[in-house]
């Protein structure tokens, strides 16, 4: 299963990237929880990570394409428990997003994103047609479809935005033509009436309306934006300090350690070290993109860049809307925000992502 020689190639700098990330989001929680209801969530957090470490470990020590060619049955196993999920599932901020076990709560749609992106790239490696044909495209539409309703039904609708990323962004660079990714963008806004009236709940018409004038509810929907933004701005250059961010420690933020947690570590570190952890995210995504582009096949070139869509995705859309720029969404801070499943996928992708560029010298 693993080589010594390969313990050579692995990429040192990206995983200690990734411990400084892990460890500045433990900082953070425990900022924002130390006293409280949730005092101790940080510990939680600890665990998560010992167990993403295990992931991490798994997904670099076994070759990626023995996972790939076992992805369809990693990819059922994931739908089928999206469905539990809706049928068994716990309730939490009016969303059916979990699966209660006796330690924790598992997040299925958490490693969705990994299943689809192993399942897309062991599609587009065999399917060995040039550019890909419309047929193509079809199956990962339908490949992708699935998960994304059983996730929209949670509903969880930045979740399912991410899949998205990951079947465009493996889809691009097996050979899509830029003009399609042009009709699918016309299609997305003529759609867009239609969605509003039909699709999307109130809540999330609310977060859209409240995000073009925030001050419309600034003790209703609009509040988050509001203390978000001001959490981001009164952190100046060089911070509040640690444990003395204001917003954060009176709970002015809501979910100051989960969705909102960039915002309060720009508040107690200011500008200086936002500057920081947007420079270990932008190494980590450098990195990841170097490796897709030394990848000795297409299966891993592929299965790098659905992995990194999503968690750059991800990463761009918090860092957005903890500043108000962006209407507010359910989606985390990878590595950073409190989170279980979130943590657990995350570093269990990035295994996969060392793997490829680990394995660029075997046969």
């Amino acid at each position: 299963m693993f080589e010594r020689r390969l313990f050579h190639h692995i990429d040192w700098p990206t995983v200690a990237a990734l411990g400084a990330l892990c460890a500045i989001g433990v900082a953070m929680i425990y900022s924002t929880t130390h006293s409280g209801a949730n005092a101790g969530l940080y510990v939680k957090q600890l665990y998560a990570i010992a167990v993403g470490v295990v992931a991490f470990a798994l997904c670099l020590t076994v070759d990626y394409r023995r996972l790939a060619d076992n992805a369809l049955v990693f990819y059922v196993a994931v739908v089928l428990l999206l469905v539990g999920v809706l049928l068994f599932g716990s309730t939490g901020g009016g969303a059916r997003r979990w699966i209660p076990l006796p330690y924790f709560a598992l997040q299925p749609s958490e490693f969705a994103k990994l299943c689809v992106a192993l399942l897309l790239a062991k599609f587009f490696d065999d399917s060995r047609r040039g550019r890909p044909s419309m047929f193509d495209l079809a199956v990962a539409a339908g490949i992708t479809l699935v998960p994304l309703l059983l996730i929209a039904r949670q509903p969880d609708l930045g979740a399912a935005l991410t899949l998205v990323t990951i079947v465009v962004g493996i889809a691009f660079v097996a050979g899509m033509r830029v003009r399609f990714l042009g009709i699918l963008l016309i299609v997305a806004i003529v759609a867009a009436p239609v969605a509003w009236r039909y699709a999307l709940k109130d809540y999330q018409k609310s977060r859209i309306a409240t995000f073009i004038d925030p001050e419309s509810a600034a003790r209703g929907a609009g509040y988050q934006q509001i203390q978000a933004r001001i959490s981001v701005g009164s952190g100046g250059p060089w911070g509040k300090g640690f444990l003395k961010g204001t917003q954060g420690q009176l709970r002015f933020v809501p979910m100051a350690w989960n969705d909102f947690v960039f915002s309060a570590f720009a508040e107690e570190q200011g500008l200086v070290g936002v500057v920081v952890v947007l420079g270990l995210y932008l190494f980590v995504i450098v990195r990841a993109l170097e490796t897709a582009r030394l990848a000795k096949d297409r299966l891993g070139a592929y299965l790098v860049v659905g992995i990194l869509s999503a968690f750059t995705f991800q990463v761009m859309y918090n860092v957005t809307m903890s500043a108000g720029l962006l209407p507010v969404k359910g989606l985390t801070l990878p590595l950073m925000s409190s989170g279980g499943s979130s943590i657990i996928a995350t570093l269990a992708g990035f295994g996969l992502i060392l793997n490829v560029r680990m394995r660029r010298f075997t046969n």
